[in-house]
């Protein structure tokens, strides 16, 4: 412990640009404990464009230490975080001990104190000030743009620069978090798609399509229930069939190709499409329950199933489909298709191949007409 000092402690010491520095004289507590006394994080307080932040320097570990990410719990929609990726940290933490490695600040937000568990104290009219970290104060910086930077940091000492907002409620948190993330590299769209509905003061309005693909993962009568990937974590991982972007992206196109929000409200829309999809969950049980040996349930199939009922519905002429309309309907051809992993839509990606399955499934429903029609 004595050797850790006194590495940081010049750190400590030192003036960053002439006007931040850092003093951190106690070693880091554990994983998962409270910190044990004092902690004091000399700074700079400033604006980021129109939000108040503190900057500073401390080290890795103990920043590891005062912080955490807040993933989206898909079970209890609570927090909004993506998904930790092991590999994604391990990456940073072998690049940041290397020479002349660096990094851009750690973003952080301490949310409002409830507790008393931390304070700012200005030091002067230039800006100087102190972060100071109550005595079993739990973890209070809420890492917004560093999870996987300090993932595995745990034991490094190494002296890194951080940003931190002070006091914004998750809410907006998440809105900063949505605007620094959305182009990001590897950040679940599906993630992007949840902030946007939790974000958004009329769904139903703003992006119907996010509303009904919403409602046919967060509706227990769905096929569909807690079955979306939402890019979070989820009890019911192992379950998931399609991802919330696939299937909003599919409700769009189907929105698109019926117009049908000029005649019914999204509400409506939306059971008409939960009803669709509890048609083919009854008419192709098997391939339902064993989604990882059919096709229904990932990209091309959920796009050209998603294009048959905008078929079904456009031939209703804008009448309220039900769940027997649709079964009786597609209990006609739908079994016809070989679905499975090796069948003819083996390989169909992109958008040629949603439009080419879908092309062989409107050829297959055809020809039952067609033999009537000579028959007739």
């Amino acid at each position: 412990m004595a050797r850790a000092r006194l590495k940081t402690k010049p750190l400590c010491q030192q003036l960053i640009a002439g006007r931040i520095a850092v003093i951190q004289c106690i070693f880091p507590p554990s994983h998962g404990a409270d910190v044990p006394r004092n902690v004091k994080i000399s700074g700079h307080l400033g604006q980021s464009a129109n939000r108040q932040v503190f900057l500073g320097f401390a080290p890795a570990a103990l920043l590891y230490s005062l912080s955490f990410a807040d993933v989206l719990n898909e079970d209890t929609r609570q927090g909004y975080q993506r998904r930790f990726n092991p590999q994604h940290s391990l990456d940073f933490r072998k690049y940041i001990q290397q020479e002349n490695s660096s990094t851009i600040p750690l973003t952080f937000n301490l949310r409002p104190p409830s507790d008393g568990a931390w304070v700012i104290r200005k030091l002067g009219p230039a800006g100087s000030a102190v972060l100071e970290i109550n005595p079993g104060a739990d973890k209070v910086l809420a890492q917004v743009d560093c999870q996987h930077r300090l993932g595995y940091l745990n034991d490094v000492n190494l002296e890194l620069p951080f940003m931190c907002f002070l006091g914004l409620t998750r809410r907006e948190e998440m809105e900063v978090f949505n605007v620094i993330n959305s182009k990001a590299k590897g950040l679940s769209t599906s993630l992007l798609d949840f902030h946007d509905a939790t974000l958004a003061t009329d769904l139903a309005t703003e992006r119907p399509e996010l509303f009904i693909a919403l409602h046919l993962n967060n509706n227990s009568e769905s096929p569909w229930y807690r079955q979306l990937d939402l890019g979070g974590a989820s009890t019911s991982g192992l379950m998931r069939r399609a991802s919330l972007r696939t299937m909003q992206k599919a409700v769009k196109r189907f929105l698109s190709q019926t117009r049908i929000l000029r005649l019914h409200t999204p509400d409506a829309a939306a059971q008409i499409v939960l009803d669709f999809w509890a048609a083919v969950a009854v008419v192709l049980r098997e391939a339902w329950d064993s989604p990882r040996q059919y096709l229904i349930n990932k990209g091309v199939g959920v796009y050209a199933l998603m294009g048959i009922a905008s078929d079904l519905y456009l031939e209703s002429s804008g009448k309220v489909c039900d769940k027997r309309q649709f079964v009786t309907q597609l209990a006609e051809f739908i079994t016809d298709i070989d679905w499975s992993s090796q069948g003819p839509l083996k390989g169909f990606g992109g958008q040629g191949g949603v439009n080419s399955a879908l092309s062989l499934i409107r050829e297959k429903r055809r020809k039952p007409l067609l033999k009537v029609v000579a028959n007739g």
